[in-house]
């Protein structure tokens, strides 16, 4: 059991809650039936998830048994047959239409077929994206960056929020940059053992990588200070004093980009977000910041 639990890989879900945001930047936090639904489609999104994470480890295992770190994963070290990745693969992506149809009972059918449609285009995405599209240089980056925007508009479609353009381009580019520092952390391995951790690596370098954390983490910052500012958001929250939130955004993005370049540690973001005190502290103080402007 313990093999199978740690072949779906539980604490990535943490970067589901971008499910949440619509209703977080909305102004419905506080809405039972907005959370509602954000938590149906977060069970979806999780479960769905998982069944990549299954297709992942069957499709990598002969690149993770040569891999010091990978060769863990319960595939590789043969805790988990592939028959038996297989079968949970196929039984996550059926429970994840299970909230949905929770959803769907509720009254809410319209909202629940457009977060299935979203919840099943990421999934296949990712398909493509653990076959061939991780190969390829800045495609891959790209496309975890647009998994990320999926997931916001899963919550938009189960709330039926309307999302700023400014959160959209906002959360693409700050994955795209937490992407760009992974990679960082898979070059600096290539340059220490001379072997590339991953196909594309040979298509990196360190001055390349810097360059576009350096781009992302300015544009990110850009974007979410035009979305404090934004007509459309001032009139819609009545908050008039968002922009003092790109304090802790400014400084979070500068401690990711420390542990980046200082620490050299960019390798894994969820671990990041977990175990840095730094970050939490970060993010606990912009987000009662935004909700203290925005609710009270």
């Amino acid at each position: 059991m313990n093999a199978f639990i740690k072949l779906i890989r539980p604490a990535q879900w943490i970067k589901n809650f971008f499910v949440f945001a619509p209703i977080v930047f909305g102004g419905a936090l506080f809405s039972p039936v907005a959370l509602g639904s954000s938590a149906a489609a977060f069970a979806a999104y999780c479960l769905a998830a998982s069944s990549i994470y299954c297709f992942n480890d069957i499709h990598d295992v002969a690149d993770d048994r040569r891999h010091p770190v990978k060769c863990h994963r319960p595939i590789a070290s043969g805790e988990v047959s592939v028959g038996g990745a297989y079968a949970m693969m196929f039984g996550l992506l059926l429970l994840s239409a299970v909230p949905l149809l929770f959803l769907w009972a509720s009254g809410y059918g319209r909202e629940a077929l457009l977060t299935g449609i979203v919840v099943l285009a990421y999934w296949i995405m990712n398909l493509g994206y653990c076959a061939r599209l991780k190969q390829y240089a800045i495609i891959d980056v790209c496309v975890v960056a647009f998994g990320f925007v999926l997931r916001l508009l899963a919550g938009s479609m189960a709330t039926g929020i309307v999302l700023s353009k400014w959160i959209v381009l906002m959360t693409f580019l700050i994955t795209l940059f937490m992407s760009f520092a992974k990679r960082r952390d898979d070059v600096l391995r290539m340059e220490q053992t001379g072997e590339a951790p991953r196909k594309n690596t040979i298509r990196y370098n360190l001055t390349f990588i810097n360059q576009a954390i350096t781009i992302t983490a300015s544009v990110t910052l850009v974007c979410y200070i035009m979305y404090t500012v934004s007509p459309e958001v001032t009139v819609r929250t009545g908050a008039d004093y968002l922009y003092l939130t790109c304090v802790p955004v400014l400084i979070g993005l500068l401690r990711y980009i420390q542990i980046s370049v200082v620490d050299k540690k960019s390798g894994n973001p969820t671990k990041i977000m977990l175990h840095d005190r730094f970050i939490q502290i970060t993010v606990l103080v912009w987000l009662l910041m935004f909700l203290a402007i925005i609710y009270f």
